[in-house]
């Protein structure tokens, strides 16, 4: 998809684009000092984004070359009665930031929330990502202080899921 940007365009993802993608949220733990905590692997995420397509992944381009991904999923509102568009991961290469790459691509998914008829658009932001949280709310983005998101995850969650058997 072309945009405003000159030499800037979007596209989703391909099959032959698992390495890249990769490779960027490889980046980005680096970034978010999380590198430890990615247990995925090429070929975990191949089957969750293109054999059972539970997410979805934007790939930015800049002149040609990748500069950064979105990867982003359905949710749902029973408040709303509708489904919403959950961000769960932005990036683009430090070197590349500045240019409006970032802001294109959340007016893009903004754009296909409301062409999905999606109620909402989410994401998470790290408490201490300073340049990422006046990023969002330079765009209008309201951070849900009223909200702390819980996990259960490894074995918190098979202790959990062992308690239904």
């Amino acid at each position: 998809m072309e945009t405003k940007i000159e030499d800037f365009c979007l596209r989703f993802a391909k099959e032959q684009d698992i390495s890249l993608i990769f490779q960027f949220i490889k980046e980005l733990a680096i970034y978010e000092k999380m590198l430890d905590e990615v247990v995925a692997t090429e070929e975990i995420l191949y089957e969750s984004l293109f054999e059972k397509k539970v997410a979805e992944v934007i790939i930015a381009e800049y002149k040609e070359e990748p500069v950064g991904f979105a990867l982003f999923f359905h949710n749902f509102s029973t408040f709303v009665g509708r489904p919403g568009l959950y961000l769960e991961d932005l990036y683009i290469k430090p070197e590349m930031r500045g240019k409006g790459f970032g802001k294109t691509i959340l007016a893009y998914l903004a754009h296909l929330a409301v062409e999905r008829n999606c109620g909402r658009m989410e994401w998470s932001c790290l408490d201490w990502n300073e340049p990422s949280i006046k990023f969002y709310k330079a765009m209008g983005a309201v951070p849900m202080n009223e909200w702390t998101v819980y996990r259960l995850h490894d074995q918190t969650l098979e202790n959990l899921a062992k308690q239904f058997k």
